[in-house]
């Protein structure tokens, strides 16, 4: 099998690997940028760093194709050296080991230190009161109330039905927020993601301004208007919820 004498040098593949990563949507595996750039193990894990830093690379020594024109150049110029002076050329190779083991701190950057998060328990408290009586109260002012969920099984057992709406809707959020701002998922779910959440935050909002609205001015039945967009929040909350968790599978498998 013949081997160019001038394999592509890092930094000329890694414009096609962030095109890959583009197509993807997410940092490709070591596994797919050998596959689809047909590069060797060492060349995929520089490219694969740089792809993490943002920056280029430094090319390291690959496995899969012939020596760097360098050496080749260098050929010529050893054959009228002398004996004695073959030292020097010894210590090449060492320079070359040290270039492929370059990348490999560089495939493991160091994490920053996050921000802990303990502050946003706090602010949700105050939010999670208001919120959750909020949809409470609306519910019941648009039919939701208490039910007997398991008639002739447990007759005392009730549940009241207005608590579906701030579990649904506000959970439903935070976890579309969260598929959005990770980088876990593909550019379609994270778009889905965006959309919906930002969508169920700002339904959120309206259904807030609309209980307290109707409870400063003593209403206690919603129009017919509000009733219908509220009696269908638990339908749209599970196929959104279905749907994000189906992308979410795809891009895992």
């Amino acid at each position: 099998m013949t081997v160019s004498a001038y394999p592509p040098q890092v930094t000329d593949l890694l414009p096609r690997a962030q095109e890959l990563e583009a197509s993807l949507g997410a940092l490709p595996s070591e596994n797919r940028i050998k596959t689809e750039l047909k590069v060797g193990r060492p060349k995929a894990k520089a490219i694969r760093a740089a792809l993490e830093r943002g920056i280029a690379p430094t090319d390291p020594a690959p496995e899969d194709a012939a020596p760097d024109p360098v050496p080749a150049a260098i050929e010529p110029e050893r054959k009228p050296v002398p004996a004695p002076e073959t030292a020097p050329v010894a210590v090449e190779p060492t320079t070359q080991r040290e270039t492929v083991a370059d990348p490999v701190p560089a495939a493991e950057p160091g994490k920053p230190r996050s921000v802990p998060s303990w502050p946003v328990l706090i602010l949700a408290l105050p939010a999670f009161a208001s919120v959750w009586s909020g949809w409470v109260g609306l519910g019941e002012m648009t039919g939701f109330g208490v039910v007997h969920p398991l008639p002739g099984i447990a007759d005392g057992f009730s549940l009241n039905t207005a608590i579906t709406l701030p579990i649904g809707v506000e959970t439903y959020a935070a976890y579309a927020l969260r598929v959005w701002l990770s980088r876990l998922g593909t550019l379609r779910a994270r778009v889905f993601a965006k959309w919906s959440a930002i969508g169920s935050l700002a339904l959120g909002a309206l259904g807030q301004v609309a209980y307290h609205h109707m409870e400063a001015a003593g209403v206690t039945h919603a129009p017919w208007q509000i009733t219908t967009v509220v009696a269908c929040l638990p339908v749209a909350v599970l196929g959104m919820g279905a749907a994000l968790a189906h992308l979410n599978h795809d891009a895992r498998s």
